[in-house]
């Protein structure tokens, strides 16, 4: 038999494979394990999605409370953002990001606009593709405004996995096996007041992090700033104002305006990495609004088009950003500002502008916390609960309420991938994401559209969790 015989036989049968066994195996043979897939002992495989629930080859229902990381805030299958992008794969879905089109100049606009009402401060908007890559265009821009290329960035902080990007963020692991190819930040501890690193306690602290942030710039041995010329080696801090990956932690309100004002002091710039809780995840456009303070970059991506297409860039002061100073071929990417993510970024802007999001999304954080307050009093391994709009974070715990207890956090998303759970009456399944620095905090980031009906059942399958997975740690 020829080669050709041969492939054509190994396509047909792949067509002809029917379940879910058979794809698994062939996944295990063929595609790479370097992604997070198999950060799970289960490995599930979804058909289907609608709302704030997907589905399995099986028709099993899963509760999605992560939304593919606060990607797809709009809920699975928003018929308008998807009618959106049908309509333009039908009119311009292809062009070379060195014309222009109508969904990238209004959508430019509309972002910029939008920022410089809240901050009141002229600034553009220049597009790319991942977070990581907008996160190194945002690089660029400190650099060419400094000419200084070391950054401070925090703690638990996630910036991308990038190899320029990498450095910024705060896990070594993401280096360790390729080395340093850019300045690795100095990192400088968040204020995580459930667990502070200084072992202070919130209502008496004053602020005691910050205090020796400012430390670092009292005498030139600290290696940040020559005290008689007063400049500082340092050109940005990059700052999450709400940490994603670490855990969904809301600082103090006056922490980051104290940040603020000492970075202004050394003319350290501020870059606010929105990528995953801008676009209302907090309960305003911009989750550094909260702080009321103004960064001098913004970066974005993510919900930016519900996840149907790699959309983000960044929103920079006028200053750093005029094409006097960043003029044609600073930066690029082919598919930066495709015609179907910013026909999908334009529709996503103009639901935000015609839905009460900043009512709506407060008001379904509160009820959410206020029933896993009720979870937190029922079982002592509920160590803390809170959260910002619907960012929320249930801490996971041994029976102290403090010590992290990440094999229970483990056993817990498990049993919501088996799809085993009864909760509301029939089998179903619950789509749970864990960070934090000991990896035993759900980062809860529900769909916008989800209803009080939804939240009790996803409290009640989280419940129905923990308990199963507490009798299997007792048997």
């Amino acid at each position: 038999m020829g080669t050709k015989q041969v492939t054509k036989l190994a396509v047909n049968k792949l067509k002809e494979i029917p379940n879910s066994d058979d794809l698994l195996v062939l996944e295990a043979k063929y595609c790479s394990w370097g992604d997070t897939v198999h950060y799970a002992e289960k490995l599930n495989i979804f058909k289907s999605a609608d709302g704030s629930f997907l589905y399995d080859n099986e028709g099993t229902e899963f509760l999605d409370l992560q939304m593919w990381y606060s990607a797809a805030n709009f809920g699975y299958r928003n018929k308008r953002l998807n009618a959106a992008l049908k309509k333009q794969i039908d009119t311009l879905p292809q062009l070379a990001c060195q014309y222009l089109h109508e969904e990238k100049i209004q959508l430019a606009a509309k972002i910029a606009r939008r920022s410089e009402m809240i901050f009141e401060e002229k600034g553009r908007v220049h597009f790319n593709v991942g977070g990581s890559s907008a996160l190194e265009d945002s690089m660029k821009l400190v650099r060419n405004h400094t000419g200084r290329s070391l950054t401070f960035a925090f703690m638990g902080g996630y910036h991308g996995r990038t190899l320029a990007a990498s450095a910024i963020t705060s896990s070594f692991r993401y280096r360790e096996r390729y080395g340093h190819f850019g300045d690795r930040a100095l990192f400088v501890p968040f204020p995580y007041c459930f667990r502070c690193p200084y072992d202070k306690k919130r209502d008496f602290c004053d602020l005691f992090c910050l205090k020796q942030f400012e430390r670092l710039f009292e005498t030139e041995y600290y290696g940040v700033v020559n005290k008689k010329s007063g400049k500082c080696e340092f050109a940005a801090f990059y700052v999450e104002p709400v940490q994603g990956t670490g855990g969904y932690i809301v600082p103090p309100h006056e922490y980051l305006s104290g940040l603020k004002e000492i970075l202004d002091r050394y003319n350290i710039m501020l870059v606010d990495d929105e990528i995953q809780m801008g676009f209302f995840r907090t309960g305003k456009f911009w989750s550094i609004e909260h702080f009321n303070i103004t960064p001098d970059i913004i970066v974005f991506g993510k919900a930016l088009t519900n996840g149907l297409n790699p959309i983000s860039g960044v929103w920079a002061k006028e200053k750093l950003i005029s094409p006097d100073v960043f003029p044609p071929g600073s930066t690029h990417a082919t598919f930066s500002s495709n015609p179907l993510g910013t026909a999908v970024g334009l529709e996503v802007m103009k639901l935000i502008e015609e839905s009460d999001f900043a009512a709506q999304i407060p008001r379904k954080g509160q009820y959410f916390v206020s029933r896993l307050k009720k979870l937190q009093k029922k079982f002592p391994q509920v160590g803390d609960v809170d959260g910002l709009g619907l960012a929320l974070r249930v801490e996971i715990c041994q029976k102290d309420g403090y010590t992290p207890n990440k094999e229970l956090t483990d056993a817990i998303v498990e049993l919501g991938l088996s799809g085993k759970l009864t909760a509301g009456g029939k089998k179903r399944g619950l789509i749970l994401d864990v960070g934090g620095y000991y990896k035993n905090v759900f980062t809860i980031a529900p769909s916008f559209y989800i209803t009080e009906k939804e939240i009790d059942l996803g409290v009640d399958l989280l419940e129905e969790a923990l308990s199963k997975a507490l009798k299997q740690a007792r048997s």
